[in-house]
């Protein structure tokens, strides 16, 4: 099997998307996209690693388990000679088709990805927000992490994210958007870092029902709905 592609082959592949699947099931665990020898990388940091395996991502002990088998990750190139726009749109609808995937966060089209008619006809026929007036952190919640808590969406929201923690303590309140549309509003936050992960996560309550009925139910405005906007998470008036 192969570790790394020649560069004559790197030339004629531009952009790619890739799927790794574990051999001992045939499920795909991680769906990415890049250019050059970017699918090979997982197996390379896999293999580098030296810490403590409670500490390892999913996705790197997974392939450390399966080379410890005697057996070599699946790698399948999805797509390519692609742009780098249409890399992202092919790997998204990738993570939408597959659940239960190792990857840390999903990918560009949330409010563009895997709905139902119903959920179509609520983000294009619902009332948009005029203005967030609060101080607010935008968190965009992929329906897939909901699916994965139990359809909790509370426990999708409050972790794990890439936040400047200073800045997020300035928050009043986190808007949970699925699809652009904001499902909840939490308030009374408590901010922390998850251990080993460098990434923060919040405690906090419901808000209070006239904040709630500011922004529940209501598409977020067309500012924090930009396409092409991969963050996540957005601040408002902190």
């Amino acid at each position: 099997m192969i570790n790394e592609f020649s560069p004559e082959v790197i030339s004629e592949i531009d952009y790619y998307v890739y799927r790794l699947i574990d051999p001992r099931n045939g499920n795909t665990f991680y769906v990415g996209k890049g250019r050059g020898n970017r699918v090979f990388a997982h197996m390379n940091d896999a293999l580098a690693f030296e810490g403590d395996e409670d500490a390892a991502s999913t996705k790197i002990s997974l392939i450390r388990k399966i080379r410890q088998e005697g057996l070599e990750v699946i790698h399948v190139i999805h797509r390519h000679g692609l742009d780098g726009k249409t890399a992202l749109e092919v790997e998204a609808a990738l993570i939408d088709a597959y659940p239960g995937l190792s990857n840390i966060k999903g990918g560009l089209s949330v409010e563009r990805g895997a709905m139902n008619a119903q959920q179509i006809q609520n983000i294009y026929h619902a009332e948009t927000i005029e203005k967030i007036t609060d101080k607010c952190i935008i968190i965009k919640v992929a329906q897939r992490s909901i699916d994965d808590n139990n359809g909790d969406i509370y426990e999708a929201t409050r972790a794990a994210w890439k936040l400047n923690l200073y800045q997020a303590k300035k928050a009043d309140y986190v808007l949970s958007v699925v699809n652009g549309i904001v499902k909840n509003v939490y308030g009374d936050l408590q901010w922390s870092v998850i251990e080993d992960w460098a990434r923060k996560k919040f405690d906090g309550k419901e808000a209070p029902e006239d904040v709630k009925e500011k922004y529940v139910g209501k598409l977020i405005p067309p500012e924090y709905r930009k396409r092409g906007v991969r963050a996540p998470c957005r601040y408002v008036n902190c």
